[in-house]
């Protein structure tokens, strides 16, 4: 035999003899602990055989193992009651094995000032026909803030480097982007379990239009917004809340602009009775016709006594009043400074107060005294 072998041969015999020789804790760098490291002893006396997996009570009993220091695996590793002997990891460098997969992450923080809650991942449920699911559970709340069912398409949950959130996308372009082949929604649910009756909305958008969808309604949709509709077709005013229809900067309650003729509509859908109202108890009540530069040009105004006046750019008395209309047949009403009135006497004469202050009965051409 060869001076090489035999070194060989006495090292391997050194090597297996170590193995066995227990090793204490004051054998350890920086340890002076008198703790045992190692294998721990066989069941106690009265244990039994079924206290130890795997073990038939024959030969030495399976023990655990106790590390007083890092545990270093230079390869990989598997957990679990169905690792076998030559577990073929392939890319695997930790693999858990078994049944009902658990990881448990148990703090024993026993000091007021620190955090102790228990948290734990799980890999499917354990019950027979249970979900198919990875969660993380808040084992002290006894709550799952999270969970993934098999099956969920990719990207179904992204955050990409710069916090943003994709749902459905690995691109996301905006902090929540929300990308499906048909009509991406997101609902909003009040369930009733804080006492508030139960609604849903949900806001979505397709290529036919964006919409807000009443679910709890009959899924009626009270707004839309088409494609291609133009910049500011609906603006609200922050500090006032006047309405904006085609401008950012309305100048009143609601304020309509667009470029060549404007059209305002107010339409019966099933032809019954159409109504604008101006309502106040003031009798400053008027249309009024402006210039570019907002100078008013004419007016209709609705005063007080059943009177309308049309007028020109001044309502003062006497000072641009072209007609008015009353439903009454009393000079006294009309006053002598409101020239230009028409009304239809009691006696169905229609009467005009010219200038002078002198009625006129206009079926007669002559002046009507009962005017």
């Amino acid at each position: 035999m060869s001076k090489r072998l035999v070194t060989v041969a006495l090292a391997m015999a050194v090597a297996s003899a170590l193995i066995f020789i227990p090793l204490t804790a004051g054998s350890q760098e920086g340890r002076s602990s008198g703790a045992t490291a190692g294998p721990a002893t066989a069941p106690a006396e009265g244990g039994t055989a079924d206290s130890f997996n795997g073990w038939d009570g024959d030969g030495p009993a399976p023990r655990d193992q106790v590390i007083l220091d890092d545990l270093i695996v230079d390869g990989s590793a598997c957990i679990g009651q169905d690792c076998v002997n030559g577990e073929s990891f392939g890319f695997d460098t930790l693999r858990l094995k078994e049944n009902n997969l658990r990881i448990k992450a148990e703090d024993t923080s026993n000091s007021a000032s620190f955090p102790t809650n228990d948290w734990q991942i799980t890999f499917n449920e354990s019950t027979n026909g249970g979900a198919e699911k990875f969660s993380i559970d808040d084992i002290s709340g006894s709550r799952t803030p999270f969970t993934i069912e098999a099956g969920a398409r990719t990207n179904a949950l992204y955050v990409d480097d710069g916090g943003r959130i994709g749902i459905g996308t690995s691109s996301p372009t905006v902090n929540l982007h929300v990308k499906t082949g048909n009509t991406p929604t997101l609902r909003l649910e009040q369930d009733g379990t804080s006492g508030f009756t139960p609604q849903t909305w949900d806001l979505a958008g397709n290529e036919a239009n964006f919409f807000i969808r009443d679910a709890s309604s009959g899924s009626t949709l009270p707004l839309r917004i088409f494609p291609g509709a133009p910049s500011n077709a609906l603006t609200i005013e922050g500090s006032t809340g006047d309405i904006g229809i085609g401008t950012t900067s309305p100048e009143g309650n609601l304020h309509v602009r667009d470029n060549g003729v404007v059209l305002t509509y107010v339409q019966s859908a099933n032809n019954d009775a159409v109504q604008l109202r101006l309502r106040s108890d003031s009798t400053n009540r008027r249309f009024l016709a402006t210039n570019a530069a907002d100078g008013v040009q004419s007016q209709i105004v609705f005063g007080a006594s059943a009177k309308i006046r049309l007028t020109g750019a001044s309502d003062g008395a006497g000072n641009g009043a072209a007609l008015l209309f009353t439903s009454r047949a009393a000079p006294s009403l009309v006053g002598a400074t409101e020239a230009g009135a028409v009304w239809v006497d009691d006696d169905g004469s229609l009467c005009f107060l010219g200038g002078s202050g002198t009625a006129v009965d206009l079926g007669g051409g002559t002046v009507a005294s009962d005017c």
